[in-house]
């Protein structure tokens, strides 16, 4: 990753000196980025980082190496997701909704799975398919489109979905990825998201500890939602990190955020049509090096008013907004007055994490290697004892 910056909590032992390189991540000293979030211009970009690879790669090169090196590397609050790592293969043979061999078959199932695709092709949901806990679906070396319906992750634990397409969901309340309620420990990565009923990716009623990391957003109105309602206080548990995202073209929630802690880095938001981050109720959103480009003259953030059930006073959430890129017509919107007291900072819960200044070769690199990517299964080695 060009110029990572891997952020370490003060309290971690690390024997290791500062500037070590180690997969995709760098451990140095905490950073100074001398960009200012009101400028308009990027800082000058580093050619190439410790361990040789060219500025403007994605993080997770590593984890096509081996099948289940997805497991436990994602970076931030969904860090711990091991999905089907302790579980056998599961093959999905048919592209049917239901029946032996089928992506819905695998997902219903109690025990840990590691589900991969043996054929290509587009699975037709009737119904929300609900994915149980420990499951890996693994759309890598295949071409697979969800449509008619979303994936649901209820009470789920420990659940990563990787390399598939979601596309044309109808109906009521109709998302793509939902994620509710109490569901924890979840890796979204490496998928596109388009043309919902309703959202594309939705996590409220206590679900936490997330990361959505090189997914592409397009074709819709209302991409993410991270916080029910007012009246789910309960929601105050959540976190969630959005990292190394193209929302391209999408209207607004990039994301929309009540009460939960959000840690938002390296995605490129374009071309929105209301806003492109909305802080609501209680919320605290940390934007650090992303790049915004409204194509005209519009605001990146939007705050809203709302009272929390247990509040006698309505509130509003808070942006902190560090080393953001605000391009071609775009106005930042910040309210800066208390946020750096009032937001977190993710080294509270998190040691490390990479990020590069927001340049136009991180521009090019999320416009084209986001999403679904057609890359070979990796060779499976099986559970090591």
């Amino acid at each position: 990753m060009g110029n990572a910056h891997g952020h370490r909590n003060k309290h971690r032992h690390d024997p290791r000196p500062p500037d070590v390189a180690f997969p995709n991540k760098l451990v140095p000293q905490p950073p100074h980025i001398p960009h200012d979030h009101h400028s308009h211009a990027p800082p000058d970009p580093p050619s190439s980082t410790r361990d040789g690879r060219a500025m403007g790669s994605l993080p997770y090169a590593h984890v096509d190496s081996a099948l289940r090196s997805l497991a436990g590397q994602a970076e931030g609050f969904g860090r711990s997701a091991v999905g089907g790592l302790h579980g056998r293969l599961y093959r999905v043979t048919t592209l049917a909704d239901d029946g032996p061999g089928s992506l819905r078959d695998g997902c219903r199932r109690k025990e840990p799975l590691w589900i991969v695709f043996e054929v290509p092709g587009t699975i037709h949901l009737s119904s929300y398919l609900n994915v149980s806990s420990y499951k890996t679906i693994d759309g890598r070396g295949q071409r697979i489109k969800i449509t008619g319906k979303g994936l649901r992750l209820k009470e789920s634990e420990h659940v990563i979905i990787c390399n598939l397409e979601f596309e044309g969901g109808r109906g009521p309340d109709v998302d793509g990825i939902q994620i509710k309620p109490n569901s924890k420990h979840i890796w979204i990565d490496r998928c596109s998201l388009r043309d919902y009923e309703d959202g594309l990716i939705d996590i409220t009623r206590q679900s936490t500890d997330i990361t959505i990391s090189r997914c592409h957003f397009s074709a819709h109105d209302k991409a993410i939602l991270i916080g029910a309602d007012p009246s789910h206080i309960e929601d105050r548990c959540i976190r969630v990190t959005i990292h190394h995202c193209f929302f391209d073209g999408t209207r607004q929630r990039h994301p929309r955020v009540r009460f939960a802690k959000v840690h938002l880095y390296n995605n490129y938001t374009r071309n929105w049509g209301i806003y492109a981050v909305c802080a609501s109720v209680e919320s605290q959103i940390f934007s650090h090096c992303n790049i915004y480009e409204a194509g005209q003259k519009k605001l990146a953030f939007k705050y809203l008013t709302e009272k929390a059930a247990d509040k006698e006073v309505a509130g509003t959430g808070h942006i902190r907004s560090e080393g953001d890129l605000f391009m071609v017509g775009t106005q930042s919107g910040l309210m800066t007055d208390k946020a750096k007291h009032c937001v977190f900072h993710p080294s509270e819960y998190y040691p490390t994490w990479t990020v590069e200044p927001p340049t136009d070769s991180l521009k090019q690199v999320l416009q084209h290697c986001t999403g679904w990517q057609s890359v070979p299964l990796p060779i499976d080695h099986g559970v090591a004892a």
